[in-house]
């Protein structure tokens, strides 16, 4: 059984990949866009490499930053347990993926 603190860290590196992909909250995006769009965020900069998107976000635009993360978040919560793209679809794909949080 994976502890909360996991699942937390988790949905961050989550949260933080959505941020930093070109996904769009005026896109409406489904929940299998949402994890398609965060493998190829992850995929294209690594987990560090997104964390570090947002974080120039945040010191370049605090305002627009902190929208965005929050539905970035809202958006990973809202797809937990849902169907997730493929890490196969990844090609070159050099980092791990993120594991389900079901």
């Amino acid at each position: 059984m994976r502890s909360a603190a996991y699942d937390l860290t988790i949905n961050s590196a989550r949260a933080d990949a959505l941020f930093a992909s070109p996904l769009q909250r005026s896109d409406e995006p489904s929940p299998a866009q949402v994890h398609q769009a965060i493998a190829a965020a992850v995929a294209a900069f690594g987990i560090r490499g997104c964390a570090a998107r947002v974080a120039q976000a945040y010191g370049e635009y605090p305002e627009t930053a902190a929208l965005r993360m929050r539905w970035a978040r809202a958006a990973v919560a809202g797809t937990s347990g849902s169907v997730r793209a493929e890490p196969a679809c990844l090609p070159g794909a050099r980092h791990a993926h993120l594991p389900s949080a079901a």
